[in-house]
């Protein structure tokens, strides 16, 4: 594993030497790692690296099979699961929809954390949850039954829940799946505000090319326990993709960014 040295801002989750393991294989080991507000991380690696195991874990979702995930100083495990639903959000990779319900009824179960036991949501709550589906492009479809929705809106939707959710902390399990160009592109912008506000955002991509556009820092996830971190312009480039996803890209470049693309 490698860690790139980079002074970042007082950090808002740390990992301190984070194992993860599934059965029979060790995905990442002795993983050192400080998120500071402002920020946006990309994860990327194979499928089955251990992006979404890693998500869960710092979640608090799930436990790690060594180390600590400390939210403000204080072990995972410290925080009441309600208390903690407000500074850190989980965006899963797939999201089911156990009961009929409306895009509205969907978005506002992010203001759940946020209400006393019993409690409805408040006209506050209902102006936060427009607002997110308005993020998202979704203003107008309050009232749709969510089965009525296509593969890309409810994806949007499950994003907008955690928007109403109001986390510092942001994880999000491939946000930009089975969205078109033009979505995937809003909700990155839409993330990089979170993050000049004040959040954190830690996401799992594909696309390397975004990564380098949107990221301040890459994790980089092997998947038999190697990883390595740092800030984007130093550790993603051609060579560090090809290693990490086996295949040879070319990294091509423009006056506002660059990307990659295979050789």
């Amino acid at each position: 594993m490698v860690r790139v040295n980079t002074a970042l801002p007082a950090p808002v989750l740390e990992c301190r030497g984070l194992t993860v393991r599934v059965p029979g294989r060790e995905l990442v080991r002795d993983l050192d790692a400080s998120l500071g507000a402002g920020r946006v991380i990309a994860i990327l690696g194979r499928n089955g690296a251990g992006k979404s195991s890693l998500l869960h874990v710092l979640a608090g979702m799930r436990p790690a099979a060594a180390g600590v995930v400390l939210l403000h100083g204080r072990p995972l495990g410290e925080w009441r699961r309600k208390e903690l639903a407000r500074h850190v959000g989980l965006l899963p990779q797939a999201s089911e929809d156990p009961f009929p319900g409306t895009v509205l009824e969907t978005v506002l179960v992010g203001r759940h954390p946020h209400l006393d036991f019993w409690a409805w949501e408040s006209a506050a709550d209902r102006a936060v949850a427009h607002r997110c589906l308005a993020a998202m492009d979704l203003d107008g479809l309050d009232a749709r039954d969510i089965a009525t929705l296509s593969g890309g809106e409810r994806r949007r939707l499950a994003i907008a829940s955690v928007l109403a959710q109001d986390p510092q902390v942001f994880l999000l399990d491939e946000p930009l799946q089975q969205l078109d160009p033009q979505h995937q592109l809003s909700v990155l912008a839409q993330l990089r505000g979170l993050a000049v506000a004040g959040c954190t955002i830690v996401m799992s991509l594909h696309d390397a090319g975004l990564a380098a556009r949107y990221a301040d820092e890459c994790w980089l996830l092997i998947g038999d326990g190697r990883w390595s971190c740092g800030p984007t312009g130093q550790v993603l480039d051609e060579e560090s993709i090809g290693r990490l996803y086996g295949v040879a890209v070319k990294e091509l470049r423009w006056s506002e960014g660059r990307t990659f693309v295979p050789a």
